[in-house]
């Protein structure tokens, strides 16, 4: 029979050997030089690889240690990440409810993320519509089930009902300006 190799395995069919320090932060560091996270994000990958392959160190393995010195070495900012995040997701044309929510789930805390102007909240909405062609972007004025979704849509990518509306209501080809009060 054919023995198979994988990265990892030993002929035997042995599972990569148990963690030590210095393989852990190895680990760790590898993740953060491929993958732009967070502090969250980098302790759990930690400790699904602590429970994946066990731990042989002599001291217990602290993985929040661990997280917080690579943090403190500046390879994991979660400010800098929030901020990167929030923009991509504007320019995607995701509104701050939307922006809220991803932040929340990376595992930043609340006084990490970045401040959203209501100019920059309008112009998110504005790229949406046009990315989905509805309002002043649609071909035609949508019927009322029509409009519905498209009013939908906007929720659930985090604008405003007020901007929602507006836009929705617009006729194609007329882009209406924000309100300033």
């Amino acid at each position: 029979m054919a023995q198979t190799w994988r990265r990892g395995r030993t002929a035997a069919g042995e599972g990569p050997p148990p963690l030590d320090a210095e393989r852990l932060e190895r680990l760790a560091l590898r993740y953060v030089e491929r993958y732009a996270t967070t502090r969250a994000k980098l302790r759990t990958y930690v400790e699904r690889k602590l429970r994946e392959r066990g731990w042989s160190g002599e001291a217990p393995a602290d993985p929040a240690a661990l997280v917080q010195r690579i943090a403190a070495l500046g390879y994991v900012d979660d400010r800098a990440f929030a901020v990167m995040k929030s923009d991509a997701l504007g320019r995607r044309g995701y509104g701050p409810r939307r922006v809220a929510s991803a932040l929340r789930a990376a595992g930043i805390a609340e006084d990490e993320w970045p401040d959203q102007a209501e100019d920059e909240k309008w112009e998110a909405a504005l790229r949406f519509a046009q990315r989905r062609k509805l309002g002043p972007f649609a071909a035609q004025v949508p019927d009322r089930a029509g409009r519905e979704k498209a009013v939908a849509a906007f929720l659930r990518a985090g604008h405003s009902m007020a901007h929602a509306r507006m836009l929705v209501d617009a006729a194609p080809g007329t882009v209406p300006q924000r309100d300033n009060g």
